[in-house]
């Protein structure tokens, strides 16, 4: 799967691709929820149709969750600093 600058991908538009190799190709995204830029890798479907790959991605996006809590928590207690 290719994407092309100015495509969309979920609440984020792709600026351009940065790299590819044999677990997928990376582009360069601007998130709108989030209002910055990110980094999104795009994976070959051998890849995500393995029931590893499943298990393995449920793991990362609970502890994505995690770190984005913590680093809401740091923000706040930071501030009275």
């Amino acid at each position: 799967m290719s994407l092309s600058a100015g495509s969309r991908l979920g609440p984020c538009e792709i600026l351009g691709p940065l790299g590819a190799g044999g677990m997928g190709e990376v582009y360069r995204a601007r998130d709108e929820r989030l209002g910055r830029d990110v980094a999104i890798t795009v994976l070959p479907e051998a890849v995500t149709a393995h029931t590893g790959y499943r298990a393995a991605r449920s793991d990362a996006l609970k502890e994505s969750r995690l770190e984005r809590a913590a680093s809401r928590t740091r923000r706040v207690t930071n501030k009275a600093g």
